[in-house]
C-alpha cells in the first residue's frame, strides 16, 4: 500500500516554534503497564491494546470519541482487516473484526462527519458472482442510526473507480470525495484527486492543485468536513524531517494554499501518515513509524531491561498516536 495557509508571517512563526519545542524537547520515556514511550506533545493511543499489534494503522473515531476503527494488518500485509473498537467506561473494548471485512485486503476505514457511512479500499471482486479480486478500489458501508448494524459493502462506480488503483477516500459533509491515486502518465507518483458529488452522482476526479500535489508523492488526506483544510503525507519533500511527512494546506477562495510541515513536534525522522481529526476534540490522529529505541554506549546486560526498550511501544512499529492541533485549526 502507498505510504498514504497561512500568512509568511504565521508560517514562520509556526517552524520556529516547532523547532525549538523539538529542541527543548526532552526523551523522558512514558511509562504505561511496563510499556515505553518517548514523553512529548504526541501521545501514543490506546498503548495497551495497540502494543500487542505490530502492523496497525488506519485509525478513523467518531465525534463522540467512543467508536473507532483501524486497520490490523500480519507483518508482511498478506492480511489486513478492519477492526471496530467500543469504548466503555472509558476503556476500549477487544478489537472485533467489522461485519464486512476478514475476506479479502480491506484497509483505510474513514468514518463520515455524521458517522453513518464508513468508506475504505478494498481488492474485493465488484460483483457477487466473482471469486477474483480487483485492483483496489473505494468502497463503503452505511446505516440508518449510530447504533445499527452497517449494510453490505457498496461499490462506487466510474469515475471514482477505474482500471487503476484508488486509495484512502475522506468524505465531507458535501459528499465530495477526496483519495489518493496513481493515474496514466504520473510516472508511478500518487497524487490527491477529489470527484465533486453533484447531487446525483459524481464528477470526473481532479488532481488537487500545486499547493498539495507536486512532482513527488502526495497521499493518504483527512479533508475537514468543510473542506477549509487537508492533512495528508507527502514523500521525501525537500523540507521533510523523515521519509514521509505531515502537511497541512488551507484552502482560501476556492483554493489550496501551499501546504505546510507539520514540524519536528509532530513529524518523526520515520514515516507519518493516515491523519485523521476528531473535529470536536481538536485531536489529530495519525499512523507512525517512529522509532525511539535506545542504543546505549554501553551496551544491555540486562535481559528485562533490553527486552523493555525492545518492546516499547515506539520501536519502528506501524502504530498509532495523536496530538492536540486545536490551535493549529482554529486560525
Amino acid at each position: 500500500m502507498k505510504y498514504v495557509i497561512i500568512a509568511i508571517l504565521s508560517l514562520l512563526l509556526w517552524n520556529c516554534k516547532d523547532q525549538n519545542q523539538a529542541e527543548s524537547q526532552e526523551e523522558k520515556p512514558v511509562k504505561t503497564k511496563n510499556i515505553v514511550s518517548k514523553e512529548g506533545a504526541v501521545h501514543p493511543v490506546a498503548p495497551e491494546l495497540f502494543s500487542q499489534f505490530i502492523n496497525v494503522r488506519d485509525f478513523t473515531i467518531n465525534t463522540e470519541g467512543n467508536e473507532a476503527y483501524f486497520t490490523l494488518l500480519s507483518p508482511a500485509r498478506e492480511l489486513s482487516v478492519i477492526m471496530r473498537i467500543q469504548k466503555e467506561n472509558n476503556a476500549w473494548s477487544e478489537p472485533k473484526i467489522t461485519s464486512f471485512s476478514g475476506q479479502y485486503i480491506d484497509l483505510e476505514p474513514y468514518l463520515s462527519p455524521d458517522g453513518l457511512q464508513l468508506y475504505f479500499a478494498s481488492n474485493r471482486p465488484v460483483s457477487k458472482d466473482s471469486t477474483h479480486t480487483k485492483d483496489f478500489d473505494i468502497w463503503y458501508v452505511e446505516r440508518s442510526q449510530k447504533d445499527s448494524k452497517w449494510s453490505e459493502p457498496k461499490h462506487i462506480k466510474a469515475p471514482v473507480n477505474s482500471t487503476y488503483d484508488e486509495f484512502y477516500p475522506a468524505i465531507t459533509l458535501s459528499k465530495n470525495l477526496y483519495f489518493t491515486a496513481i493515474k496514466e502518465g504520473m510516472n508511478g507518483q500518487d497524487d490527491i484527486f477529489m470527484s465533486r458529488w453533484n447531487g446525483n452522482s459524481y464528477e470526473e476526479p481532479i488532481a488537487l492543485s500545486e499547493g498539495v500535489n507536486t512532482k513527488g508523492a502526495e497521499f493518504n488526506a483527512y479533508v475537514a468536513p468543510d473542506e477549509s483544510y487537508i492533512l495528508f503525507s507527502g514523500w521525501r519533500r525537500p523540507d521533510g524531517i523523515g521519509s514521509g511527512d505531515l502537511y497541512m494546506s488551507k484552502r482560501e477562495q476556492g483554493k489550496w494554499q501551499t501546504a505546510v510541515n507539520l514540524g519536528a513536534t509532530i513529524n518523526s525522522e520515520h514515516t507519518d501518515y493516515c491523519p485523521f481529526v476528531n473535529t470536536v476534540t481538536g485531536t489529530l490522529y495519525f499512523t507512525s513509524r517512529r522509532s525511539y529505541v535506545e542504543k546505549k554506549d554501553a551496551g544491555y546486560t540486562n535481559y528485562n531491561e533490553l527486552l523493555t526498550e525492545i518492546n516499547r511501544y515506539d520501536n519502528g512499529s506501524s502504530r498509532i498516536y495523536k496530538v492536540d492541533i486545536t490551535d493549529l485549526i482554529s486560525q
